[in-house]
């Protein structure tokens, strides 16, 4: 059943450092259930921060800019799991995957949330603190998406500072194991939910914007 499962990793990371490394054994795990695990690198992406046009809270279309984040967004569709990994800069997520969530969230994941029912997993990477905050940011943009989050017991936080130190925290990287393995496991109870039931997961476009009051939601009422 494994062999058709997808999980899409993206990694906020400007380097090729520690949390590429934590994506790595991840994928690893992966590997070991034989499902597909890709990583796509924010760091590659074209991506254009927020711009002043002001008009995201109106607009019932996706955003005009022209970059590599639809095309980011459409993988993400395109998964059976998704997970968010960011090291911690500065005492928060690194500008890379904070510039991502608004991006995508914004432009393109808010209309009729695409990504309700897929098994969202989140890792963090610090040298030692923020690594909560950071991982609970991410948890909660998942959560806005209307993902299921599964969790690894304790969270998958990965203490690193100097390149390689990542891969000698043996519990944060067992943590990420069994994150892996628990969203896999998870992925194979929704697909079997939805063999037997028959269900569309997705939510209805009238119930998929929480903006309630905006004129985005008006528009798309009288769509």
């Amino acid at each position: 059943m494994s062999a058709s499962l997808k999980i899409l990793a993206i990694n906020g990371s400007e380097r090729d450092g520690n949390t590429s490394d934590v994506l790595r054994h991840a994928a690893e795990t992966a590997a070991e259930r034989g499902v597909d695990f890709e990583i796509v690198d924010l760091r590659d992406i074209r991506m254009e921060r927020c711009g002043p046009c002001g008009d995201c809270n109106d607009r019932p279309i996706a955003c005009e800019v022209a970059d590599g984040v639809p095309g980011v967004v459409q993988k993400m569709i395109d998964a059976d799991g998704i997970v968010f990994a960011a090291p911690v800069h500065g005492f928060g997520t690194a500008s890379l995957m904070q510039t991502f969530i608004e991006r995508a969230g914004v432009g393109y994941l808010r209309f009729d949330r695409p990504l309700s029912n897929k098994v969202a997993g989140v890792i963090s990477v610090a040298r030692r603190y923020s690594a909560g905050e950071v991982w609970a940011q991410l948890t909660v943009n998942a959560l806005l998406n209307r993902m299921i989050v599964v969790g690894s017991g304790f969270p998958a936080t990965v203490h690193a500072l100097h390149r390689g130190d990542a891969l000698k925290d043996e519990e944060g990287l067992k943590n990420v194991s069994r994150l892996v393995e628990r969203m896999i496991d998870m992925i194979e109870l929704l697909d079997e939910h939805r063999r037997l039931t028959g269900r569309d997961d997705l939510l209805s476009s009238r119930e998929a914007n929480e903006r309630v009051g905006l004129a985005l939601n008006e528009l798309q009422a009288a769509a």
